[in-house]
């Protein structure tokens, strides 16, 4: 690959604030994957063997609920005020509430239930963190330039997922679970710093003129439900992660199945991300050339399901990480087109609402399905749980795919979805005000 060809495919990264972006996510990123897979580890030691399912998918439920609750204001909020400076408040949240469990666990835990309590309040900080991130990092780089941006977001976001999990495991095994958490409190500061250095941005992404209110979240509702293909999207989102939510139950095919322990645990928890990483690469410079991206969303989404079924049968490790590795990459190239869509397809005064109700989507569908896998993995056992949930995100994939044809013939060239006059209402004019001093 020559200079130019390199230079082309990470062009995003030639704009100083989305570079600083990048890489204060990267670390901080690797820090929070640590911590995910941490606790569905320090989970599953804390509770007796035959509640492992159960508990395991209540961690999903207890981030689930708040983000029900608040990404609906955390997309308002992310629209009405500086979406930088409402990042660094809860980037400090993020890492208060990291630090109180490092903790809380240096000094000892009998009892699962403080885990639970301080993965919902860090659920809660998310609702507000990513809807304010989402609706900056576009405006971080020119509109000709997002589908390079969200694709070197999505290897960014694949990376920490990869070495996340896999330092999170050798923490575990040589040394104190709470270091896991310490790291990730640290690893907060990456992002902050990035945000401080940050200058000149746009002045519609420093301060969105919009008011929170129960107007404000309407509107953008009736915009996300009104443009088909956004709809569409998030419905996949949605079904399949929430049939086909396996991950919650790694812990149990780690040390009962395939008897791997903590070191494998973190292997078969990265091998996703390690499937999507590579994935990513070729999406770079394939996300502008493939022409029929509606089939390549669908097609990616049933070798999703379809690997989540092996999956559930495998009794051999390899087989096993091939198979979540397979999940990752399909799941990645789904990603970056449902991506594309949704922010060409999306004014800059909703970019943060649309993207707190695909929250609601996005988390609601695999938390729910954790918690269902659990249920039924304590009912019927973990391999039919996965077995059971693939088929149905098969099933579930395969009737968003009839009843959406402009999906299926959604092609590279053609016009997305735009806000129109009778369907969203612009936000009211008031009085233009300087943006406050960094």
């Amino acid at each position: 690959m020559n200079r130019q060809n390199l230079r082309r495919h990470f062009v995003s990264l030639q704009h100083r604030n989305y570079r600083l972006l990048w890489f204060g996510q990267l670390v901080s990123f690797t820090g929070s994957m640590m911590q995910n897979a941490a606790i569905l580890w320090h989970v599953s030691l804390l509770v007796p063997e035959d509640k492992k399912g159960l508990a395991l998918g209540a961690v999903g439920l207890v981030r689930v609920v708040p983000i029900i609750i608040c990404s609906l204001i955390g997309g308002v909020v992310a629209d009405a005020l500086d979406r930088r400076r409402l990042m660094l408040a809860t980037q400090a949240a993020l890492a208060v509430i990291a630090g109180v469990l490092t903790l809380v666990t240096f000094h000892g835990l009998a009892a699962v239930w403080p885990l639970y309590a301080l993965t919902a309040l860090s659920a809660t900080a998310s609702a507000f963190d990513m809807p304010a991130r989402q609706a900056l990092f576009p405006n971080l780089v020119p509109p000709e330039h997002l589908p390079n941006a969200i694709s070197l977001n999505s290897i960014m976001f694949q990376l920490a997922s990869v070495l996340g999990p896999a330092l999170g495991g050798l923490l575990i095994a040589r040394g104190d679970i709470s270091w896991v958490y310490a790291a990730n409190a640290v690893s907060f500061l990456a992002v902050i710093w990035a945000l401080l250095l940050m200058r000149d941005l746009p002045a519609n992404s420093a301060a969105n003129k919009q008011d929170v209110s129960l107007k404000a979240m309407g509107e953008g509702l009736r915009f996300v439900f009104s443009a088909p293909l956004i709809r569409s999207t998030m419905l996949l989102d949605f079904f399949a992660t929430f049939f086909a939510s396996a991950i919650a139950l790694l812990p149990i095919f780690a040390q009962d199945i395939l008897k791997v322990g903590s070191e494998g645990y973190g292997l078969l928890y990265a091998a996703p991300s390690v499937g999507a990483a590579l994935a990513a690469i070729f999406m770079v410079p394939g996300s502008e050339r493939i022409q029929r991206r509606g089939l390549g969303l669908l097609w990616a989404i049933v070798a999703y399901s379809v690997a989540t079924i092996v999956f559930g049968v495998s009794r051999d490790f390899w087989l096993t990480y091939l198979c979540l590795a397979v999940v990752g990459g399909a799941d990645m190239v789904s990603t970056v087109f449902r991506n594309i869509i949704r922010q060409l397809g999306t004014p800059d005064h909703l970019r943060g609402r649309m993207t707190g109700v695909n929250m609601v989507f996005l988390m609601g569908g695999p938390q729910l399905g954790e918690l269902e896998a659990g249920v039924v993995a304590d009912r019927l056992g973990a391999p039919l749980s996965v077995v059971t949930g693939g088929i149905g995100a098969l099933i579930a994939t395969m009737w968003v795919a009839r009843t959406t044809p402009h999906l299926r013939h959604y092609r590279r060239d053609d016009d997305l979805i735009q806000a129109k006059p009778a369907e969203v209402v612009p936000p009211e004019p008031i009085p233009s005000q300087p943006a406050p001093a960094d």
